[in-house]
Formats: C-alpha cells, structure tokens, sequence
C-alpha cells in the first residue's frame, strides 16, 4: 500500500476507534444518566437501544441511497454527523433530545463503518484489502476494550458529558485527517435502489449474512452471560467478571488485526470456516474448563474474543470482493453489520429464555456452541456452491 493510502486506512481506524467507543460506553454511563436527568434505569438504558437499532437498520438504508460517485463526501459527511451527534449529546438539556442525538450518531456510525470499509477496499491492492479491513475493525475493537474503559474513567471523575466529548474529539481529529489525506475514491458503477435491493436475492450473499447472523447470536449473545456463567458456585463463583472481560476484549483485538494476513494469504471463506469450527470448540469448552480451574477458562475465553472479532475481516472482504462491481458492495457490508447487530439482541433474547426456564447455565456455553457449529455447516455449504457459481459465471456471454 502506497504511504498516502496508509495513513488514510489508519484515520479511517481512527474514525473506527471512536465509532467502537461510542457503541458500547453509554451502557457504563446510564447511572451517571439516570440521576442527571432523574429518569428510571430502564428508561436510560433505551439510548443504548436507540443508537443499536438505528444503526442496525438506519444505516443500510442510507448507504443504498447515498450517490455512487460521491463516495468520499458520503464518508465525510457521515463521519462530521457523527462528530456532531456526539457533541450535542454532550450539550443537551433533556432527556428527549439525548435519545435523539443517540439515534443519529448510531446512524452515522453504521454507514461511516461500510462506507469506511469499503473506502479502504478501495485504496488497497486487492492482495492487501484483508489487512485493511483488518486495521478498521481493530480499530473498532480497540475502542470497545480500551477506550470505553478509558472514558469511563474520564466520566467519573468529570461527568458522563466528557464521555461523549472525547469521542467526538477522536472524530474530529479523524475527519480533520480525511479530509487532507483520502483521495478520490472510484465512483461505484451506477445503479438505481432497486437494482441495489437485488443483492437481497443474491443466494451467495445470503448465506454470508446467515453466517454472520449465527456467529453474532452465539458470541454476542453468550457475551451477554458470561457473567452469569463464571459467578455460578458450581462453576468460576468469581468475585469479578472484569478479568475475563478484559482477555476476552483484548483476545478481540490480535484476532481482528492477524485476521488480515490470513486472508490475503488464503482463501476468504475458509478462514471463516476455520473461524467458525473454533467458535464452536471454544464455547462448547466455557463450561467444562470454568468447573476446572477459573484460570484456565481464560484460554477457551481469549480464543472466542479472537475469533468472534477475527470473522468480520473475511465476511466484509468477500463481501466486497462479489458485489464491488456491481456497485453495492458498501451495501453489503452495511447489511452485514446490520446482521451482527440483530444477532446479538437475538443472542440475548434467547439466552434470557433459556434461563426463564431455569435451565443449568452451561447450557448456554452448549447452545451458543451449537448455534455456531450450525455456521459452519452452512459455511461448507457455501464453499461446495462456489466452484458452480465460477463456472456459471464463466459460461455466462459478454454482453
């Protein structure tokens, strides 16, 4: 990669890091929230629900629309909303607006993330686009597992506002940076909105997002547990969880940044079923190694933050290596975030049911590992259907 095309990979990581933090840190903040504003718990832990499902579902939509030879302003123009959404979050006099300043940032960071990925698709080589992709989600990665702890500290001692001040800071300094350093992008091919809606019926697509939707519903959702998990007596009975969250978040980011290499080197697809099969061991061994030793289910812990974070690098660079050229690969990876987000509230949702019903725990370390081996059954169904798609592709005529 060119020096100039590096530096704006890692602003676009920048923008990544920033991105990471603001995702997860309000969950830390709703007590500091709560009492500013003299709501009720549930009440503020709406805003973590505004900015999920306004980037889940918000993003693609804006994304599909955004013009296709306008693919560095739409990158910018989504970056400085979220700068601004951030800022006014930390200004705002009621609790209203904050729940609507939350919902926009959560929009432009779902299309700033796609449009990012794909702009740093576009200024790599395509034998150096999986240690781009790579350098963006390690970037979000890191925002999630040092910065949310970073500005958390910050909140406490300055209030929750310097939270959201400090992630607008990192923004800006990113969009300052793109701004002097990304270059043009190439203009996608163009197509109208329901041209783009056709990749929802491209087969091969679907399965990469059915893919995605079962990793994000077994390793998000067993996220979600893994508290519940380690302080069962007949298991860790740990007096903190905050160790294991740290090896699994810092597990999180080497497998997003050693994903890249192993990508470029082989082939997409079997890095991810690669990453799927060792989901699937390291949930199903949760259990079974915190009923040994609480030090040795760091292992299975570290392997699963790995490789849960590790499999957007190859989705997202498959994704855009089949519908970059038919000008909506920026969609696809929107759509695929898109999957990870309802995963995870799936995950949660379930793993809530099953303890309803007052089921052993270690039987959501086993139905998360299911839900992933499923993943990779499907995936070895993707890799047997690729030899006949290149060779319907070949056969097709010029036209």
């Amino acid at each position: 990669m060119r020096t100039s095309n590096q530096s704006s990979i890692y602003l676009i990581a920048l923008g990544a890091f920033s991105l990471g933090m603001a995702s997860y840190v309000t969950a830390g903040l709703i007590p500091m929230i709560e009492d500013s504003f003299a709501v009720s718990v549930s009440a503020a832990a709406q805003l973590v629900t505004a900015f999920t499902l306004a980037y889940g579902l918000g993003s693609p939509i804006c994304v599909a629309l955004t013009p296709a030879n306008r693919q560095r302003a739409g990158l910018l123009l989504t970056l400085g909303l979220f700068v601004i959404a951030n800022a006014a979050s930390a200004l705002v006099e009621n609790f209203t607006a904050l729940m609507a300043w939350r919902a926009i940032a959560g929009t432009g960071a779902g299309v700033y993330l796609a449009m990012g990925i794909g702009a740093s698709a576009a200024v790599s080589t395509p034998e150096n686009r999986g240690k781009a992709i790579a350098i963006i989600m390690g970037g979000m990665a890191s925002g999630v597992v040092l910065g949310v702890p970073l500005s958390l500290l910050i909140a406490e001692q300055t209030g929750w506002e310097s939270a959201f001040w400090l992630i607008a800071m990192l923004g800006l300094i990113a969009f300052i940076g793109l701004f002097l350093k990304l270059p043009t992008l190439p203009a996608a091919p163009v197509s109208s909105l329901m041209q783009k809606l056709t990749i929802l019926g491209d087969g091969h697509v679907l399965i990469i997002l059915t893919v995605s939707l079962l990793a994000a519903i077994a390793s998000l959702g067993m996220y979600t547990f893994i508290a519940p998990l380690m302080t069962d007596p007949a298991y860790g009975a740990v007096r903190s969880v905050t160790p294991y969250l740290w090896v699994w978040g810092i597990g999180g980011v080497l497998g997003s940044f050693l994903a890249g290499p192993l990508v470029d080197r082989l082939k997409g697809p079997n890095v991810t079923l690669a990453i799927m099969l060792i989901l699937a061991v390291s949930l199903f061994a949760l259990p079974l190694a915190a009923r040994l030793n609480t030090w040795l289910v760091m292992l299975p812990i570290a392997t699963w933050g790995a490789v849960g974070w590790a499999l957007q690098v190859p989705q997202n660079n498959e994704l855009i290596r089949t519908r970059q050229a038919h000008g909506d690969g920026n969609l696809a990876v929107a759509l695929n975030e898109s999957a990870l987000y309802v995963g995870s509230a799936i995950g949660a949702a379930a793993g809530g049911f099953i303890l309803l019903l007052q089921l052993p725990i270690w039987t959501l370390a086993v139905c998360a590992g299911g839900i992933a081996a499923l993943g990779a059954l499907l995936q070895i169904v993707n890799l047997r259907r690729q030899p006949t798609l290149a060779a319907q592709t070949q056969a097709e005529p010029c036209s």
